[in-house]
């Protein structure tokens, strides 16, 4: 499936540079995954996470940034 296959409100992290390329979105509006996209290519591929597993990872990089 690809990104824009997916029905979900996609928001820009606040950590992405305009333009740069570090440009992620994340999608919200799914109970059960949370999907992640390059901003660059909205109708390309999106990586799904568990909730838990993408609340693990955030809980990381907030503890080592």
């Amino acid at each position: 499936m690809t990104a824009s296959e997916l029905p979900v409100i996609w928001r820009k992290s606040s950590y992405s540079t305009n333009g740069g390329p570090d440009c992620i979105e994340i999608g919200e509006g799914l109970a059960d995954v949370v999907p992640v996209r390059d901003s660059k290519d909205a109708t390309g591929p999106a990586l799904v996470f568990e909730p838990a597993a993408w609340a693990t990872f955030i809980s990381h990089v907030k503890a080592v940034a």
